[in-house]
């Protein structure tokens, strides 16, 4: 086969109704950072569309590509990559393309049809369907006994949706050979806690054990007996604080969720001195850098103290994930769904990969922190072999 027709052959399979997902992976060349392009089929405007979601090191881009366009664009994804798997409705096929791009095409059956859901995009992806009645949704007040959303609890159910599809994206970086380990720092009222106790035990069927942490002891009692209520005997909520929590050895995920300051840097450390598979955390509140900062350099934005607290934010979270990569992790900060309609809404997402560092990337975080000089909280918890100075 030759590349042309591989191409042309692709895109027709990708909007005959039968596609399903793909996955393009090797990546030909690391200069541009591009990781992997998931694709998968939308409906945009009452047209099919193809979506492909470029995966970088930190960030993720979207491109929603017509039929009209799809060869021409898929040219240029089949240029970069050496390998492709696309699952369609009975079918699964491996392509394997070499240096000089000669191609090795296999297909095999599936055991199990599977349909292309395209209402699910209509609705935004939700993983949990409007009208359909979840006990957790019901308790805690977001649906009504027929599973229609309450009036003033429509961006709660968007925010436990997107919550949602990220604890989906982690599934592969969870152990499948025994129970899996989850902590939630600052778990509050819960919400998020309950969601992703109900995807990972109900939907997924995985053996879990989770634990809720909060300072407030009222809340953490209401949650104790919304637990029970439901049936949820491997979900536990605890009175306590992040930084005096010494319950567990090892931790397969970590999430916190607008944990104030430097309580979302103990957690980070906690998480990774625990060697956590995943750790999902949307800080709050970032005083620690805006007090530190001294940087002549910046002082046009500085001068203004709103400029200066917006800055200081996305320095912090910036740092935060430099840290994690440091510390062994593939780390990303992505947009999520904000708890009190605040502009603090990124999400912090870390996968423990254990690959080795760059030496340019300690220099690159150091260079960083002598230009704002600062030394932030994470980095004297880690205290990372690589930011040792000479």
């Amino acid at each position: 086969m030759e590349f042309e027709q591989l191409t042309a052959d692709l895109a027709k399979r990708l909007t005959d109704g039968s596609f399903v997902r793909a996955t393009f992976s090797q990546p030909r060349s690391k200069e541009e950072g591009l990781l992997r392009i998931k694709a998968k089929p939308i409906e945009l405007k009452g047209e099919l569309h193809i979506q492909f979601e470029e995966q970088f090191e930190r960030v993720l881009k979207h491109h929603n590509i017509s039929a009209d366009g799809l060869e021409l664009f898929l040219t240029n994804v089949l240029m970069r990559f050496r390998q492709v798997q696309a699952e369609f409705t009975n079918e699964v096929i491996q392509v394997q393309l070499t240096k000089k791009f000669k191609i090795s095409w296999k297909s095999s059956a599936v055991a199990s049809s599977k349909v292309p859901d395209l209402s699910h995009n209509r609705k935004k992806n939700h993983l949990l369907e409007e009208g359909t009645p979840y006990p957790f949704l019901i308790r805690l007040g977001v649906q009504t006994a027929d599973g229609l959303i309450k009036k003033q609890k429509h961006d709660k159910f968007r925010q436990i949706n997107r919550f949602i599809e990220f604890i989906d994206d982690a599934l592969e970086h969870l152990p499948k050979d025994r129970p899996v380990r989850i902590l939630d720092f600052g778990s509050g009222k819960s919400y998020l806690t309950f969601a992703l106790y109900h995807y990972l035990r109900i939907e997924k069927g995985l053996d879990i054990r989770v634990t809720g942490l909060d300072l407030k002891k009222e809340v953490i009692e209401d949650c104790r007996e919304i637990a029970k209520d439901l049936g949820y005997d491997q979900l536990e909520f605890l009175v306590g604080d992040i930084n005096e929590y010494e319950g567990e050895s090892a931790v397969d995920m970590v999430v916190t969720l607008h944990a104030c300051d430097t309580a979302t840097d103990m957690a980070l450390a906690r998480a990774v001195r625990w060697g956590a598979s995943v750790i999902l955390s949307v800080p709050c509140c970032q005083h620690e850098l805006f007090n530190q900062l001294r940087a002549p350099e910046l002082d046009v934005m500085l001068q203004h103290g709103l400029v200066k607290e917006r800055f200081a934010a996305l320095a912090t979270d910036s740092l935060r994930a430099e840290l994690l990569t440091l510390a062994g992790y593939e780390t990303q900060l992505l947009e999520f769904i904000d708890m009190a309609h605040t502009p603090k809404n990124i999400l912090i997402r870390a996968y423990r990969t254990d690959k080795p560092v760059s030496p340019a990337v300690a220099e690159r975080y150091k260079a960083f922190r002598r230009l704002l000089h600062a030394r932030p909280f994470l980095e004297r918890e880690l205290k990372l072999e690589s930011l040792r100075e000479d």
